[in-house]
């Protein structure tokens, strides 16, 4: 398969060093790994792991949304008026 396209991604460098070692040692570059990924999701139509549970407090939320209760804003604006920022 022929690349011809660049994928690029922002992370923390402890984070990217952390993770080049982990790759090295299977043999496998952070590219080789992003491909594999990708390949995966585009095969599958989903991540290959399972997402973990939300935060209680997030779980929460979306409860009381799915109730029905909650404020709606109509714009980013008057959400952070509501929370004055």
């Amino acid at each position: 398969m022929r690349t011809d396209t660049v994928v690029r991604a922002r992370i923390d460098s402890d984070t990217k060093a952390r993770a080049t070692e982990a790759l090295q040692a299977m043999g496998l570059s952070v590219s080789d790994a992003i491909r594999l990924l990708l390949l995966r999701v585009a095969d599958e139509k989903r991540l290959p792991f399972a997402v973990q549970v939300p935060h209680p407090t997030t779980v929460k939320s979306m409860k009381e949304l799915d109730e029905g209760k909650g404020q709606r804003f109509g714009s980013a604006e008057e959400l952070f008026r509501d929370l004055d920022l």
